[in-house]
């Protein structure tokens, strides 16, 4: 009845980045993504792909996010924008402005830049005087 054209989250991760380890550069990826070390560098999900990063509490990225579902636990600095979910964790730390389409904020969480909503547009109304008699 209400459908809403959105990707599927994936249900696996394709790809980690442990504990430890340091990358510095651009990565852009397909399907699911862990971090758990530390990337200075944009991240991506490749174009017209779902992808799923998962960012846990020891992880720390610096630089710009961008991929359809996102699951933050650790730190981000700099702007995120997610086109289809957002989970920001307890030990979320995020300092920059995140875009989403649907957010799930769990107590504890800290954003320090602004949250805006990304729906649909909202349709114009046109509005008549009503007709008196």
């Amino acid at each position: 009845m209400f459908s809403k054209k959105t990707s599927k989250p994936q249900g696996r991760i394709d790809s980690l980045i442990g504990v430890g380890t340091s990358l510095v550069g651009d990565v852009t990826f397909t399907g699911g993504l862990r971090v758990d070390g530390e990337i200075k560098g944009n991240v991506r999900g490749a174009e017209g792909q779902p992808a799923t990063l998962v960012i846990s509490e020891h992880a720390r990225i610096e630089g710009e996010i961008s991929v359809s579902h996102l699951v933050i636990n650790g730190t981000v600095i700099g702007p995120v924008h997610s086109s289809d979910f957002l989970e920001l964790q307890t030990r979320a730390r995020v300092t920059g402005d995140v875009e989403y389409s649907t957010i799930e904020m769990h107590l504890g969480a800290v954003v320090q830049g602004r949250l805006v909503h990304q729906g649909l547009p909202a349709k114009a109304v046109e509005l008549k005087l009503a007709a008196s008699n």
